[in-house]
């Protein structure tokens, strides 16, 4: 085909041959091929001349049939170009290809001779500028947003001190390293990481799973689960970062039931997973400060509150203590208390006795007084009558006084004793001594005391008068009591002292 093309130039290169040639001889002059093989030379020519190149234009007609392959159109004011990116080079592609878009596609223009026309084969393709890129940015963040991905009222806190913390990052970077050693300087916790790619077409879909597996891990399983996670990557532009713009990662953090950072970039990147996150910190080193507090901090809190707790504790003690000497001044000792319910007893009794005695008085001349209206039959029938009745009064009087006046002793007795026994006194029966000091007040301890003190022992019958030969300076050595000898009943006598 080739030796037939080089004869055929001189006849192609002159569109006016020599007149006078016959006809048939012009004819015969021009190549004749199959439709396959001009199919290839077109092939040849077009692939040769042009090799590899960039073409912009406006992505549309975009199909993804179930082969993988994607077919589209790239467009320009004035024609349309096809173009194809096959299956294995689809699935690298960085920028994620949809109708309406302006790309840069590189690739090398080809045939396609089932349909007779030319196509472009993308190897590669990336926004027309950064304008583009923001604008499907922008796109997709209106999208999401009106689905309530972003809603505040998803946002969940974080917990106080996690148990386990899991990072979704790449293993290779200096991102894990920083994370962990925040941890380390904060307070060190237990970390899980799960090795994703953070750039390139396969990022977002690796991702998206670790976040799944996360959530997918069983409470007190054999790898724990974490109580929150960190999806961490470094700085770099907008196209390092649009793995982390991708809906199939926003989806993925939104629907973790897992509090999660975002800590994508540095202070002034964005991305679209920094809004779906629970907690958006602006580097990854501040996402481990946010997630653990300072151990140091929390210990020094710690310790003040528990010292707040006992000066607390111990101040309640002391108003206490205070209230309660207070009202022990003023309880009269059990004697006064006693002789003075007999005192009122007696009175009672007393009032008793005297109502009684003009309860019959009144009745017995209010009977002379009716006897006096009477007849001598009746009157003694009457007074016979009166009599009785008087008497049966005064005897139920008199047992009911009697009763009465039992019961209040009895009470009285029964309150004597109680008094008795929470009283001192039934202590210094014993043969213990109260020891006071010079203004009266009870000694419990021997810091108390000082050299050349007086002292007041109070025993069973009386006191005696004492002065401290040594203060708390010089404690006596402790003594042990000498044995005693054990009665009839084999008993032995405690000290209370």
């Amino acid at each position: 085909m080739a030796q037939a093309a080089d004869k055929a130039a001189p006849g192609l290169l002159d569109p006016n041959p020599a007149d006078g040639a016959p006809a048939r001889a012009q004819a015969s002059a021009i190549p004749e091929y199959s439709v396959a093989e001009l199919s290839v030379a077109v092939r040849r020519t077009v692939e040769g001349v042009f090799g590899r190149l960039r073409v912009r234009g406006e992505v549309t007609n975009l199909k993804r049939p179930s082969s993988g392959h994607w077919y589209f159109d790239l467009k320009d004011a004035d024609s349309v170009i096809a173009s194809v990116c096959w299956r294995s080079t689809a699935i690298r592609l960085r920028t994620n290809l949809e109708d309406g878009i302006e790309v840069i596609a590189t690739g090398r223009l080809t045939t396609y001779p089932g349909r007779s026309q030319y196509q472009l084969v993308v190897d590669h393709a990336e926004l027309a500028g950064a304008g583009a890129l923001l604008k499907q940015l922008e796109d997709r963040r209106k999208k999401l947003a009106a689905e309530g991905l972003f809603d505040r009222a998803r946002k969940r806190k974080l917990p106080s001190l996690p148990t386990v913390i899991g990072v979704v990052t790449s293993p290779t970077g200096a991102v894990f390293r920083d994370i962990l050693h925040r941890l380390r300087d904060r307070f060190p916790r237990h970390v899980l990481l799960w090795p994703v790619s953070v750039q390139g077409a396969a990022a977002a879909p690796e991702i998206a799973a670790a976040i799944h597996g996360f959530n997918r891990l069983a409470e007190g399983g054999s790898v724990p689960r974490p109580d929150v996670l960190i999806v961490a990557r470094g700085g770099g532009s907008v196209e390092d970062l649009w793995a982390f713009n991708e809906e199939i990662v926003v989806r993925a953090i939104a629907a973790s039931q897992i509090p999660t950072i975002s800590a994508v970039g540095h202070e002034t990147d964005t991305t679209l997973a920094d809004f779906a996150a629970d907690v958006c910190a602006p580097t990854p080193t501040a996402a481990a400060e946010l997630a653990v507090p300072v151990r140091a901090e929390l210990i020094a809190a710690t310790r003040s509150l528990s010292a707040r707790l006992f000066g607390a504790a111990v101040r309640n003690v002391d108003r206490r203590r205070e209230r309660l000497t207070g009202l022990a001044r003023g309880l009269r000792g059990p004697r006064e208390v006693i002789d003075l319910a007999t005192q009122r007893l007696d009175h009672a009794g007393l009032r008793l006795d005297r109502a009684g005695n003009a309860v019959l008085g009144n009745g017995e001349q209010r009977l002379k007084t009716a006897a006096r209206h009477l007849r001598p039959g009746v009157l003694a029938r009457t007074l016979e009558d009166a009599t009785r009745r008087v008497e049966r009064a005064g005897t139920a009087l008199r047992r009911e006084v009697t009763r009465r006046l039992g019961d209040r002793q009895r009470r009285l007795a029964a309150l004597g004793t109680l008094l008795e026994s929470v009283s001192h006194k039934s202590v210094l029966q014993r043969g213990y001594a109260v020891v006071r000091d010079e203004a009266g007040q009870p000694l419990t301890s021997v810091e108390a005391t000082t050299p050349g003190m007086g002292l007041d022992i109070e025993l069973k019958d009386g006191h005696i008068d004492a002065v401290t030969a040594t203060g708390h300076e010089a404690r006596p050595q402790p003594r042990t009591s000498p044995k005693r000898k054990r009665g009839a009943g084999g008993g032995e006598q405690g000290s209370l002292l």
